[in-house]
This record gives structure tokens, C-alpha cells and sequence, in this order.
């Protein structure tokens, strides 16, 4: 097996000290290909970055209606938030409005991202909850589909569980791709996950982008939880997050998500494209930086957003620059332009 090109380099001073290699697979709704760097064919999970294409679901199962949920958090279903207040305020008031306890989520409990945010909840001298957890919006919609169509709540994260079923279902149908016997786990919030080839995701979200290749009913629920995350940005991660400053920046033009292990994905509806990419030893900031490099490759990107969003600086202790997370010049050629 060949190994997949050098993406990323971090450099401090005047040398090289990191490399990050990675594939990117940039595609049409059509199936045509965009851009293929690497091994696109390979497995990877998508982890959170699938989120988008998980919830379609929770509209086109009737409960985004029935539950009148607004962009706030259907933006949040989308989520790997920070776990701060306005985040861990609306997971709790959605769930009141169905009903549903705190404890009724599966997902596990840990701190919220940010330090401030921690120490808040030391002070009033509060644990975190299941709330705080970054996946806690997604499993919001899930419960909300469940509670809408009657099924029972308790091991909604199993994958036997009807909801999850439904789920793995639409994104095998939106990626093109039979999970009936792909290699599977457990991601970090309980739900499983399936291996999908990174080609095949991008295409989930070209579809996602442009509604080609979907029914009617689908086509209005992505449009819905694109219009979603445009509008709302904060919510999908929050402050001092890439994910929500690109699509800031973006302001509608596209839709970015992270996730676990170098995984990013998103959809540029314009353009009728989706694109995936995987960094081999998981670095997010890898994926960040290959993320805005694709991103202003498409054009998407002004010169002064690119060089906010392309890359990112090294600062030592003392707060100076001492290096920069970049694009490796052999990347440049074919996905800078």
C-alpha cells in the first residue's frame, strides 16, 4: 500500500519539524470527481464529521416539526460544541420540551472545552453532565425522533435500536455505499460507526450541498439543516473554534465539520460539491489546515480570509511566533491555486 502524499508541514524557525500526510477527496453530486489526492478509496470512520448527514434524520422523520425546532438547535444536532453555557442551556431546555430528563442521554458526561467554562461550574461547585458532553445535540435529535415516532428512548446509541438503524441507513443511501458488511466500532458518544470509503462521504455531502440523487422530502430536510448551520455557526462549535470562524467567514456560501482522528468534511453548494479529507495520524490541526487550503483552492476564500483560515501560527510561552502550521509546498500545487 502506497503511502498518501504530505498535506501539512509545521515548521518552526527555519525548518521543517512535523509533516502530516493525508488524502482529500473533493467530488460532484454527479459522482464526478474534483479532486482526489491519496488513497480516497481507503476505509475511514467519519466520525462527527458525518453529523450534518446524520441529522437529516431527525428532520425527515417529522420531528423537527413536531417539536418546532428551531435553527438554534438544529445547528446544534450538527454539533461537537465547546460544552459553554449557551450550548449546555439549550441541550437542557430541548430536552425539557420533550419531556425527557438530563440523565436520559446516553452520550456520557466530561468538562467543557474551554477552561473559563470549567472553572465556572468548579466554583458553584457543580460536576459536568451529560449536557456538557460535545455530541449532546446530536443525541437531542435522535431522542426527538424516537419520542416523535413512539419508540422507546432507553439504548437509542445501540446499533439495533430503530433510530440508529434509520440513520445508518440514510447516510449508506446519501454516500452510495452498503454498510451491510463494512468493518464498524463505537464512536467516543456510543453510537456506531461504519467504515466508508473518504470518496464516498464526499459525495454524501455534494449530495447534501445540491439535493441531486434525493427525494423530495430529503432535499427539504438537508436544505433545512444546511440553512441551519449557515445561520447558526456559534452553535455548531463556538468560540475560538475553526469549524464555526470558516463558516463565519463563509456568511451561507458553505458548511464545514470536524471530526475525531483528522477527519473534516463539507459542502459548497454553488459549486455542487462535497469534500472529505482524513489525516493519517489524526491531527486536527492537520485537518484544519488542509480544510482552508481546499476551501481557497474552490474559491471560497478571500486573500485576507485564506490567510486567516489557511494555516495557523506556532506561539511559544511567552506568546511569540516561532513557527506555522502550512500547507507543504507539493500539496500547493494541487490544492492551492
Amino acid at each position: 500500500m502506497s503511502m498518501n502524499p504530505i498535506l501539512v508541514e509545521v515548521t518552526r524557525g527555519n525548518m521543517v519539524e512535523s509533516r502530516h500526510r493525508g488524502a482529500i477527496a473533493v467530488v460532484r453530486a454527479n459522482g464526478q470527481t474534483m479532486l482526489n489526492v491519496g488513497d480516497t478509496g481507503r476505509l475511514v470512520y467519519p466520525r462527527s464529521a458525518i453529523k450534518p448527514i446524520q441529522a437529516i434524520y431527525v428532520v425527515e422523520s417529522g420531528a423537527a416539526e413536531a417539536f418546532n425546532l428551531s435553527d438554534v438547535e438544529l445547528a446544534l444536532a450538527c454539533a461537537s460544541h465547546n460544552g459553554g453555557p449557551e450550548h449546555v442551556s439549550t441541550v437542557r431546555a430541548w430536552l425539557a420540551r420533550l419531556g425527557l430528563a438530563e440523565e436520559t442521554l446516553e452520550c456520557g458526561a466530561h468538562a467543557p472545552r474551554w477552561e473559563a467554562d470549567w472553572a465556572a461550574l468548579v466554583e458553584e461547585n457543580l460536576s459536568p453532565g451529560p449536557a456538557h458532553n460535545n455530541c449532546s445535540g446530536k443525541h437531542c435529535g435522535f431522542l426527538s425522533s424516537a419520542r416523535h415516532l413512539g419508540l422507546v428512548t432507553e439504548g437509542y446509541i445501540l446499533k439495533e435500536h430503530p433510530i440508529q438503524q434509520a440513520v445508518l441507513g440514510l447516510i449508506g443511501e446519501m454516500a452510495d455505499f452498503s454498510l451491510d458488511n463494512t468493518p464498524g466500532g463505537i464512536d467516543g458518544c456510543g453510537i456506531p460507526v461504519a467504515g466508508i470509503p473518504l470518496e464516498s462521504v464526499s459525495l454524501a455531502f455534494a449530495r447534501f450541498a445540491t439535493g441531486t440523487g434525493l427525494d423530495s422530502k430529503r432535499q427539504a430536510a438537508a436544505q433545512r439543516i444546511y440553512r441551519a448551520m449557515v445561520r447558526e455557526p456559534f452553535m455548531v462549535a463556538g468560540s475560538e473554534r475553526w469549524c464555526t470562524r470558516a463558516m463565519q467567514a463563509g456568511k451561507g456560501a458553505f458548511i464545514v465539520k470536524t471530526g475525531a482522528e483528522g477527519v473534516y468534511c463539507g459542502a459548497v453548494p454553488e459549486i455542487g460539491v462535497g469534500i472529505a479529507l482524513k489525516i493519517d495520524d489524526g491531527a486536527s490541526r492537520a485537518a484544519e489546515c488542509a480544510m482552508g487550503a481546499v476551501l481557497s483552492g474552490l474559491g471560497c476564500l478571500t486573500k485576507e480570509q485564506s490567510s486567516d483560515l489557511v494555516g495557523s501560527a506556532i506561539l511559544n510561552v511567552a506568546g511569540k511566533q516561532v513557527g506555522r502550521v502550512q500547507p507543504a509546498p507539493e500539496a500547493a500545487d494541487f490544492v492551492l491555486r
